[in-house]
């Protein structure tokens, strides 16, 4: 008897004991070779096993344990996670919603509880800033309630999670223990095996059907895993005991079994080479229990060389996996990193107390930039998330109770300049329907003006009361505007009778006879002129027309300075159409005074370069250009004199 016999089942029969799987090659147990009259040996474990391979095989066997009453574990890999502490609450609540739609519920455990403690953390965060702003109000703490839209999605969602987990897990305990009844049924067919007096080819065959029907069965509950496959491996190994009467059946399972385990050794050194780690491991997860659950025995003479390149391309992505896990702990600590210098900003800055609501400001963005920059900094290691996360929220919370402060202390003055304004207001509508102009519209202005002055006023009542002292002095400046418009109406209408002219003056196509368009041109002067005044804030549609009339004049092909000489004549009639004609004459008058006496000076000192040119023929090129000039500034010069007689006559 071996010592797997050595085991009690409920109704006294012998059952194997449960007990640690040997992570050698061929897990079940081996068939040695036999000959006839062999009848004493037995199907034996190999016991022994490579010490520094036993690291990498435990890593597999547990992996594969933990799954052993879920078939969903290779989708639950398949979902990606993401690094839900960079994300915002309603991202989260967004990352939940998709889970729970694209995703089978018993595949998204894992990513739904860090999605769960992620929000929950920053809507503590907020929950605390909300109530010491809701303290800082006057409020009483155990009045204080607040949640968001984003949070009742999420908890919803959450409830919904659960609800869906918890059916799954009801129906699927129900399966489970179905799935066992089915196993421990099946192991009692294959004892059974060996009491029947059959042909051994039929035997054999029933044998195999069992051995299908148990890798179909399903998933088992995980306490009874153990137990359930060493006593299925004990009693096929017994049927081998049995089997080896007939040679030829048992040579056939074990070249399908030898055939089978090479086709997994190659996939496991493909693996081996693949740069992915992560996939390379759940592929190789499924391949050990290919190996383990679904195939046999192999040769005596095989054994021990498969097991080899199996165990060495299995101890390959071990180690490449745990490279990984190495560089990604660098990766965690240089995170770890930023974050604590992120933190020490934030400290700074809630030290640093500023006196004014723009530096407070200016400190609020500086420390929401940094809030984004710790979220979006990456994971760091598990052993000091909570810890980081912590001191992280200590910092800011300091922060926010030196600005909760700054801006308490600044309510006294913002209540005193509330009163200020609501006396600004009294004014206003006391004198909004008032009709005495001249008396009040400088009041008006003058509480505007006060108004701009008093500073911030509760948030509550800012936008209240602007609206209602807004309202008060529109009120007033409106009905005053419909009174002067309606007294200078014929202002309005000039204005109307000006703008179609200037359209007409815009359309306008000259004839190509200098002095009819001259002429023309004249005549628009004289009709703008003789419309009159247009209101005071309309004034800038007469020196549209001027640019319009000189712009015309400049395509007449006229002598240029007969032509400056109409342009300014033009110009003259503008001046002499402003109220304040006599000042802006005068200014014209002093303009030209001065032009006359540069272009003098500018001929002098010609006529005096001359003076070097002595003993130069007149016909030299240097020469003739200096009389050149002479001549043109001399024109220039009467140019000039025509204007100022001009002005002169306007005075009279």
């Amino acid at each position: 008897m071996s010592e797997n016999d050595n085991l009690q089942d409920a109704d006294g029969k012998k059952e194997v004991e449960t007990k640690v799987s040997n992570p050698k090659e061929d897990i079940s147990p081996e068939v040695e070779n036999k000959t006839e009259g062999d009848k004493g040996s037995k199907i034996t474990d190999v016991s022994t096993s490579n010490e520094k391979d036993s690291e990498a095989h435990s890593e597999i066997e547990a992996s594969n344990a933990e799954d052993a009453e879920d078939e969903s574990n290779a989708e639950r890999h398949d979902v990606e996670e993401k690094d839900y502490h960079a994300m915002s609450m309603q991202a989260l609540a967004e990352e939940l919603n998709r889970l729970l739609k694209h995703h089978k519920i018993q595949t998204i455990s894992k990513q739904v509880n860090e999605i769960k403690a992620e929000f929950n953390a920053k809507f503590s965060e907020l929950l605390e800033e909300k109530k010491e702003e809701f303290l800082e109000e006057g409020g009483n703490e155990i009045d204080f309630y607040y949640t968001n839209d984003t949070k009742k999605l999420f908890s919803q969602l959450y409830k919904d999670y659960k609800q869906s987990i918890s059916a799954y897990y009801k129906e699927r305990e129900q399966n489970l223990k179905q799935n066992l009844e089915n196993r421990l049924a099946i192991i009692e067919e294959i004892k059974g095996l060996l009491s029947v007096e059959e042909n051994m080819g039929t035997t054999y065959k029933t044998f195999k059907e069992l051995q299908e029907k148990w890798r179909n069965a399903g998933p088992i509950p995980r306490d009874k895993y153990n137990n359930a496959w060493n006593t299925y491996h004990h009693h096929v190994e017994r049927f081998y005991d049995f089997l080896h009467l007939n040679n030829d059946l048992r040579d056939m399972d074990f070249k399908h079994n030898y055939e089978q385990k090479l086709k997994i050794i190659e996939r496991a050194e493909e693996l081996a080479k693949d740069e992915n780690v992560n996939r390379a491991f759940r592929e190789l997860q499924v391949l050990h229990k290919l190996w383990k659950e679904e195939l046999g025995p192999v040769a005596k003479e095989h054994r021990e060389e498969i097991w080899e390149r199996f165990s060495n391309a299995t101890k390959t992505i071990h180690d490449k996996r745990q490279a990984y896990y190495a560089d990604l702990d660098k990766a965690y600590e240089k995170n770890l990193e930023k974050k604590e210098e992120i933190i020490a900003k934030i400290q700074d800055i809630g030290e640093d107390k500023a006196n004014s609501h723009g530096a407070w400001q200016k400190k609020i963005k500086e420390v929401e930039a940094l809030r984004e920059s710790f979220f979006n900094a990456g994971k760091v290691p598990l052993k000091v998330n909570e810890a980081t996360w912590a001191k992280f929220k200590d910092a800011v919370r300091t922060f926010n109770r030196g600005k909760n402060k700054f801006y308490k202390d600044l309510k006294k003055d913002q209540y005193e300049n509330l009163q200020k304004k609501k006396e600004l207001i009294k004014i206003a509508e006391e004198n909004k329907d008032s009709d005495d102009f001249a008396v009040v519209t400088p009041l008006m202005k003058k509480i505007q003006s006060d108004w701009k002055k008093i500073g911030h006023v509760p948030r509550r009542d800012s936008d209240k009361i602007w609206k209602q002292f807004k309202n008060a002095c529109n009120h007033y400046f409106d009905r005053m505007h419909a009174q002067r418009k309606e007294k200078n109406q014929h202002l309005y209408d000039a204005f109307d009778k000006k703008v179609k002219l200037l359209e007409e003056l815009n359309s306008l196509k000259l004839s190509g006879d200098n002095n009819a368009d001259v002429e023309t041109l004249k005549t628009r002067i004289a009709d703008w002129k003789a419309i009159g005044h247009v209101p005071q804030n309309k004034r800038y549609i007469d020196g549209k027309f001027y640019k319009a009339i000189d712009e015309a004049f400049d395509k007449l092909k006229m002598e240029k300075s007969k032509l400056e000489m109409v342009k300014f004549e033009s110009k003259l009639e503008n001046l002499a159409n402003n109220d304040e004609d006599t000042r802006l004459l005068d200014n014209e008058q002093n303009f030209i005074r001065k032009k006359i006496g540069e272009v003098k000076s500018e001929i002098t000192q010609l006529e005096n370069n001359l003076q070097f040119f002595t003993n130069v023929d007149s016909d030299n090129p240097l020469v003739k250009d200096v009389h050149k000039n002479i001549d043109k500034h001399k024109k220039e010069l009467d140019t000039w004199k025509a204007k100022l007689t001009k002005v002169r006559e306007m005075y009279s």
